[in-house]
């Protein structure tokens, strides 16, 4: 079997974080929808939590190289992104799927991951091979050359998945991607950010507080703009009490640190 090569190993491994991001500020328009976020991430899986108007979509733009940022500093993969950044390394290193997502509806399953192959510019000799392992991966084989406007609203999310791993990235950002998913399909999904988050620095953008509990080995809490906390799913789960909102240990965590933080009282 052919072996591809993955984004991992060709990037630069100088760097002592995927992503790294100082005093970072990001618009969403005209409004600064990031605003002073400081963030350090490294390889695993990292889930991204928030209210909504949080910040964290523009945050996944900016991460994704979509948006240039407003201000202070980010660095991919060990290199700057500004004005004058030469992004094409830093792309050929993510993946990325964004909460709606566009394609051409007469196209498959396998040509349009193919199509975002060749968009991230790998090697011809081995698109065929990452294309066949990505759609296997999110559990797509029987749909593989099904037209893309035939699937199902959670058969179009695992295509967008499989597009987003297709290259192996380094640095992995999913915007709710559990979004149509069925829970059969969410837990087969959790066994796969375990497993991308095994080489990769895997952000997973999401309002299910259980998902992030179950699949993600670091948690990032965001509220206006800022980060609110950074820490394991445990210490998460350690944070509420009775008083506090939610139907779990973990979603009181999270309520009780929201709560902490608009009272301007830290954690």
């Amino acid at each position: 079997m052919m072996r591809t090569v993955s984004a991992a190993e060709t990037a630069p491994t100088t760097y002592p974080w995927a992503v790294h991001a100082e005093g970072l500020q990001v618009k969403a328009g005209r409004y600064l929808a990031v605003n002073g976020l400081d963030l350090a991430l490294g390889t695993g899986v990292h889930g991204l939590l928030g209210p909504n108007g949080a910040g964290k979509t523009t945050l996944m733009r900016g991460l994704a190289t979509v948006i240039k940022p407003a201000g202070g500093q980010l660095t991919l993969l060990g290199e700057r992104v500004g004005d004058r950044a030469d992004l094409r390394q830093v792309r050929r290193g993510l993946g990325y799927l964004p909460q709606q997502f566009g394609f051409y509806p007469r196209f498959t399953v396998r040509e349009f991951v193919e199509y975002m192959a060749w968009l991230k510019e790998m090697p011809k000799s081995l698109v065929g091979g990452a294309v066949q392992r990505a759609i296997d991966r999110v559990g797509l084989t029987a749909k593989a050359d099904a037209r893309m406007k035939t699937l199902s609203g959670g058969m179009l999310r695992r295509a967008g998945i499989a597009q987003a791993i297709v290259n192996d990235p380094a640095v992995l950002l999913l915007d709710e991607p559990t979004v149509g998913l069925d829970p059969e399909q969410r837990l087969d999904f959790r066994e796969l950010l375990r497993d991308l988050g095994v080489d990769s620095c895997v952000l997973v953008s999401t309002h299910l507080v259980e998902d992030v509990v179950a699949a993600c080995t670091d948690v990032v809490l965001m509220n206006e703009g800022k980060l609110v906390y950074q820490g394991t799913p445990d210490d998460l789960t350690r944070q509420g009490g009775q008083g506090d909102a939610g139907d779990s240990p973990a979603e009181r965590g999270y309520s009780a640190l929201l709560r902490r933080h608009r009272a301007g009282e830290g954690r």
